[in-house]
């Protein structure tokens, strides 16, 4: 990982993409994509929270964890946006 700055970056742009194609679903079924941009709010916040936590030992590993957490969280969010 080469800064905190672009793990930032990576985090708004991967879950603005997701909320995007969520608001550019077919109107029917509003309500679900509702939900899943809900979700994805949540996660951004969950994860930028991690990134201002100040009581680490191991920033690396944290940051990858991060990193990693922000894949699974996408990739879930993905699946139901693409069941939609």
């Amino acid at each position: 990982m080469a800064s905190i700055k672009n793990l930032k970056k990576d985090i708004h742009y991967v879950l603005g993409d997701i909320i995007d194609e969520c608001l550019s679903k077919d109107s029917s079924k509003a309500a679900d994509a509702q939900k899943i941009i809900d979700d994805a709010v949540d996660t951004f916040d969950g994860l930028i929270a991690k990134i201002y936590e100040k009581d680490v030992e191991n920033k690396k590993a944290h940051y990858s964890a991060i990193n990693k957490s922000l894949e699974e969280q996408a990739n879930a969010l993905l699946e139901r946006t693409n069941k939609l």
